[in-house]
């Protein structure tokens, strides 16, 4: 009888104890995550950031630039992605947008403007004493270049810090025609080190851009106090179309060797009031927001000679049909420049011309189709229509005039496919229905149309 309850007595602490334990598991467990599980999870995501290189890079770089006066914005799309994905859901937070400066990806873009680029020397000392390795890009600088001096001098256009395995990508913008930004290719030499970055990866650099001046505001960027463009979707939506293409000085000047210049007072006063017409009819369109570009003579004039054809006795733009707006009439009538002729229809060959003075504004609209693109010309007296075929393009920037304006991008193929390969060798007996290399016939208007598809005033 004893060794039963000896049993019994052994059999019931084991079961106890191992309640309690399972009591003591159960309020270790609770008691932990009520009273630290905060301060664990603060703690986690306090080291995550400190701990972060990407962050600490960026942090330490803008202390550096802050010091030395050098004002910085930026430009990286995947951050600026981020926080315009924050503003168009409405989060008033923008540091919920990108935390740690978003991922780490090896590199975050800033732009400065050049004439800010005066204590470079200082900074890159500085940078060294931190850690920093650093490598900087220069090119010719293109605002120097023109008829009279191909040379132009080395400017810097990219520079890079490094430190540990993040960098720091400065894209240096520079101001032309007092209107708009651009930056330079990114070139490397034969003694560079291409390993130093992924270079193929960087967002800028690959070939020149153009930007409008953006308006910054602070934003606070993972506790970082960072210039950013106050509208984000515009300037993301500029990265995207950003391709600038410089006019062909060394091509130009050759052209003038074999046929100089008219420098006669009609031909100065022609190119003078072209120029006006450009500028005036750029400022319209933009009010507009309808994007153009320089097309048939005009574009020939850029591309062959920098410069507007004296004979030519018009200013031509192109328009993809989608951007027409009826509003573009009333815009131009406003602007002083009345309504000459309408031919066509929104739906087929509707090409505009407006006049000031004794300079015409001839705005062609094309049509997209599978492979190649088109506008119609129209004859007045018969109603027979006409087609000019065009390979599909892209446009580029460009500055012409002391203007930011869009030709295509591979303006040769343009030119070709509407002057042929004799392109250089200037014509001034010109027929729109017969010298095109890429006229066809099209038809002829209904006369029950003309009141409608041919219009003159």
């Amino acid at each position: 009888m004893p060794r039963i309850n000896k049993t019994i007595i052994l059999t019931l602490l084991t079961v106890i104890s191992f309640i309690f334990l399972l009591f003591q598991l159960y309020y270790y467990k609770e008691y932990f995550s009520s009273k630290n599980g905060s301060y664990v999870s603060d703690s986690k995501e306090s080291y995550s950031m400190e701990d972060s290189v990407h962050w600490k890079v960026v942090k330490k770089f803008l202390d550096l630039a802050s010091i030395h006066n050098i004002p910085l914005y930026l430009i990286d799309p995947l951050v600026l992605g981020r926080m315009n994905e924050n503003i168009q859901n409405e989060n008033p937070d923008s540091r919920l947008n990108c935390k740690y400066l978003c991922i780490p990806r090896g590199f975050t873009t800033f732009a400065l403007l050049d004439k800010f680029w005066k204590n470079d020397v200082f900074l890159k000392k500085e940078a060294e004493e931190e850690g920093f390795q650093w490598m900087e890009l220069s090119g010719k600088d293109p605002r120097l270049a023109g008829m009279g001096d191909l040379s132009g001098t080395e400017i810097p256009l990219h520079c890079i810090f490094k430190l540990q395995n993040h960098a720091i990508h400065l894209v240096v913008f520079y101001e032309r025609s007092g209107h708009f930004l651009w930056h330079g290719q990114l070139r490397l030499k034969q003694n560079m080190d291409k390993n130093f970055v992924h270079f193929r990866k960087l967002h800028f650099g690959r070939y020149p851009g153009a930007y409008s001046k953006p308006n910054l505001h602070l934003a606070s960027i993972d506790g970082l106090q960072i210039q950013v463009p106050k509208q984000i979707a515009n300037f993301l939506e500029e990265v995207s179309q950003s391709r600038f293409v410089e006019c062909r000085y060394k091509e130009a000047r050759m052209f003038y060797q074999v046929y100089p210049e008219d420098t006669s007072q009609d031909a100065m006063e022609f190119k003078k009031k072209a120029k006006d017409l450009l500028h005036l009819a750029a400022k319209t369109l933009n009010g507009e927001e309808v994007p153009f570009w320089l097309s048939s003579g005009t574009c020939l004039g850029w591309f062959r000679q920098c410069n507007i054809i004296p004979y030519s006795k018009d200013v031509d733009l192109g328009i993809f049909i989608k951007d027409y707006k009826v509003d573009i009439i009333t815009a131009f009538q406003r602007a002083g420049l009345p309504l000459k002729h309408k031919f066509g229809k929104e739906d087929d060959s509707l090409e505009l011309s407006f006049q000031a003075a004794d300079v015409k504004l001839d705005i062609f609209f094309f049509y997209e189709e599978d492979d190649y693109v088109w506008n119609g010309g129209t004859q007045a007296k018969t109603g027979k229509k006409f087609k000019y075929i065009f390979p599909k393009f892209t446009l580029c920037w460009t500055e012409f005039l002391e203007l930011k304006v869009q030709v295509p991008c591979k303006t040769l193929l343009y030119v070709e496919a509407n002057y042929g390969k004799n392109w250089a060798i200037p014509i001034s007996n010109w027929d729109w229905k017969s010298s095109p290399a890429n006229v066809q016939e099209n038809g002829i208007w209904p006369i029950q149309d003309w009141d409608e598809v041919i219009q003159i005033h």
